[in-house]
């Protein structure tokens, strides 16, 4: 992964680092709206469950970004991960839907400040990360 890549990741999440809460909000309803159907895995219809999910999607994200400057640790926990989600009742094709999401939420955070290029970086770096977690989950990078 290109250095510049992983500079523009790092240093726009810690943007959005600051409003964890609410990026974790941002990115659940937006998944939701995509996805209705996945409300059914998740905890939805429980205020406090729902925020202790987003406290693990933001710090699950901020290791993962953290992680980049050492693909070697990260990738092993990424293939982790990636074999949970299955018994979370994840399929191959949310992982489409959770990038959209994920992109979104940065838009609307980062504002202005989401780039083409950094726009670009996300994606790079999210589809390698999908691609690693569901290799390891199916064994399939479709």
């Amino acid at each position: 992964m290109e250095k510049k890549t992983i500079e523009l990741v790092q240093s726009s999440f810690n943007k959005v680092a600051p409003i964890a809460d609410i990026a974790a909000e941002i990115f659940y309803n937006r998944l939701f709206e995509l996805d209705p159907n996945l409300q059914q895995l998740f905890p939805s219809d429980n205020k406090e469950a729902m925020k202790g999910q987003g406290n693990k999607l933001m710090t699950m994200l901020a290791s993962a970004v953290a992680g980049l400057n050492d693909l070697d640790k990260l990738v092993p926990i990424l293939e982790n991960l990636g074999k949970r989600h299955v018994e979370y009742k994840v399929e191959p094709h949310h992982y489409e839907t959770v990038g959209t999401a994920l992109l979104d939420t940065l838009d609307i955070g980062l504002k202005e400040e989401f780039s083409p290029e950094v726009k670009q970086a996300w994606t790079d770096v999210y589809l390698t990360m999908a691609t690693v977690m569901k290799k390891a989950a199916y064994d399939t990078v479709s």
